[in-house]
């Protein structure tokens, strides 16, 4: 009796983690600084998705974001991949004009906009960068 209640709530831990956990983007490891005079490059943390990684590098030189690299993107399948290349596009574009972390998700890629945004904003915090 006791080993199947304690089989039953192990198997109801087990589920609420999956359930609370699914498509969550985790942090795989620190962002990498390199420093080189006035130009700062930092390479954010890869962030699993349920399609693939997202890691993204930035360059920050004067105090200005000149760069925001996708180095990884979702590519499991070809939906995936057209889906996550078209919205980095997107968003390093909004990242150089706002010059911020705090930028908005692309529609059709939710979970690869909050990746990329997860990386970049690992990757600005580790450089001082608000």
């Amino acid at each position: 009796m006791r080993r199947l209640a304690a089989l039953a709530a192990a198997t109801a831990l087990a589920l609420l983690v999956v359930i609370l956990g699914k498509g969550e983007a985790k942090p795989a490891e620190a962002a990498a600084v390199v420093r080189s005079g006035d130009t700062v490059t930092v390479t954010g943390p890869k962030i699993a998705l349920t399609h693939g990684i997202v890691q993204v590098r930035v360059t920050i030189t004067g105090g200005r974001i000149t760069d925001a690299t996708a180095l990884s993107l979702p590519h499991d399948n070809p939906h995936s991949w057209a889906g996550s290349s078209g919205a980095a596009v997107k968003l390093r574009a909004e990242v150089l004009a706002m010059q911020t972390g705090k930028i908005h998700m692309i529609s059709g890629a939710t979970y690869t906009s909050g990746g990329y945004i997860r990386s970049l904003q690992a990757a600005l915090d580790a450089a001082g960068h608000n």
